[in-house]
């Protein structure tokens, strides 16, 4: 049995409330590595051709996610602990602690681009 991996350089990208680094990608798949400052949150969005998978990493997440009878229910994730975002679900990362917050995040679907981003709420005037 052979494995193969990819050596390829790590696209870092800094935003308002952080930074994202694309840490690798195939056909309907991506894997980025995102970091939320102190105080700072992620807009409330949802997309249109991609599902999400988030594992905490570092710190402790706020995630917003909606539900199906249209409310938004906050979870708190810990180390390790992890959640599910479906297509066109309403969701958002916060870290409301002192101490950066990092998720890794799988993306699958049939297109990933950046532009697949319906936000609806946002602190930084992007909405």
């Amino acid at each position: 049995m052979t494995t193969t991996y990819r050596n390829q350089s790590v696209e870092h990208t800094e935003r308002p409330w952080g930074w994202y680094e694309s840490i690798d990608e195939a056909s309907g798949l991506k894997v980025k590595r995102i970091s939320v400052h102190p105080g700072k949150q992620l807009s409330l969005q949802k997309h249109a051709r991609r599902a999400e998978h988030w594992v905490v990493v570092r710190g402790t997440a706020v995630v917003t996610l909606g539900q199906p009878d249209g409310s938004l229910k906050e979870i708190t994730l810990q180390l390790g602990q992890h959640c599910d975002i479906a297509i066109g679900q309403i969701h958002r990362l916060a870290n409301r602690t002192a101490e950066p917050v990092e998720i890794v995040e799988v993306q699958l679907g049939s297109y990933l681009g950046e532009d697949d981003i319906t936000r609806l709420q946002d602190d930084f005037g992007r909405a």
